[in-house]
């Protein structure tokens, strides 16, 4: 599952420079949100992998696999464009990700990294069967958008975290997929997932005590004075929410095409001759030294020499 799919044709797929030329929705506030959590855990040498589910085209995985550490592991887990198993899963696939495939995500993936990340093609539900329990430090939810789905995704991370583990829900508040509103919410109330922050299209959580970590997040928003930030209370605790408009983006990995898009073409064909209808240069007035100069070289000599001698005689007085 973790090999990478040949394909002839894979020189023909864009080689992304930087990771904004990544299809996707990964906004700075997020950036800067994993940035920051991932720092925090490296700073408290806390253990643990990564896992993503749902990938598209590997825009946050390409930002997450320059965080890993070494001897971490990074999963990955996305039905890319194998076919999903229930008609109302298939509808939404064909919909939203038609041209989703692994082949791409890959190629992206691989643009940015020497190494893939464990790979699982296949439902979400499947990903417990090839990640430990208690080994998942920082986990991405953004595969299905159906509640069922989703409700289930949650279940599975809350037994694959760490006890300080968090986790991050895509499109909580999103118009267009109330199903993961309710998962998430509903995990909230019934399932001890605790709310750290949130951002315009994702919520981060943790099953471990939320305090540390927003106590920790607010001092170094304060710090950064570029991100806007107030504190509200959601059934009587405290939750960061959090804008970053205008704010300076984390670092982002370096592409390895990023020096071929440097290097300068080579023409290919000759620049084409100035079109005899292009309007004619304005004219300027020549110089007092450049009419000299003209004239000296068309006067006769005997008049040339007869000048140059005026010429010496006046700058000696």
């Amino acid at each position: 599952m973790t090999a990478p799919i040949a394909d002839q044709s894979a020189e023909q797929l864009p080689r992304p420079t930087r990771l904004s030329d990544v299809k996707g929705w990964f906004f700075t506030a997020d950036q800067l949100l994993f940035d920051w959590f991932l720092a925090h855990q490296q700073d408290r040498s806390e253990p643990g992998d990564l896992l993503e589910l749902g990938a598209y085209m590997g825009k946050s995985a390409i930002f997450l696999g320059a965080r890993l550490r070494p001897d971490e592991r990074f999963t990955v887990c996305d039905l890319f464009d194998s076919p999903a198993e229930d008609s109302s899963n298939s509808k939404e696939m064909k919909k939203s990700y038609a041209t989703l495939t692994r082949r791409a995500f890959e190629a992206n993936y691989l643009a940015f990294h020497e190494e893939l990340p464990t790979v699982i093609q296949g439902l979400s539900s499947v990903v417990g069967d090839h990640v430990d329990e208690g080994s998942v430090r920082f986990a991405h939810i953004d595969a299905s958008h159906l509640y069922e789905h989703v409700h289930g995704d949650i279940l599975t991370v809350r037994k694959l975290l760490t006890a300080h583990g968090v986790v991050v829900m895509d499109d909580y508040r999103a118009e267009h997929c109330p199903g993961v509103a309710a998962a998430t919410w509903q995990a909230v109330a019934n399932e001890g997932l605790r709310p750290i922050c949130i951002t315009g299209t994702k919520l981060y959580g943790t099953w471990g005590d939320p305090e540390p970590l927003q106590k920790a997040l607010v001092e170094w928003i304060t710090s950064r004075g570029d991100i806007w930030h107030e504190v509200q209370y959601v059934n009587d605790a405290p939750l960061v929410r959090l804008s970053a408009k205008g704010a300076e983006e984390p670092a982002h990995p370096v592409s390895r095409h990023q020096s071929d898009a440097r290097t300068p073409q080579r023409p290919t064909a000759r620049a084409p001759k100035a079109s005899a209808a292009r309007p004619a240069a304005r004219p300027t007035t020549p110089s007092r030294g450049a009419l000299r100069r003209v004239a000296l070289d068309v006067l006769p000599p005997v008049v040339t020499r007869a000048l140059v001698k005026a010429r010496r005689r006046a700058r000696t007085h």
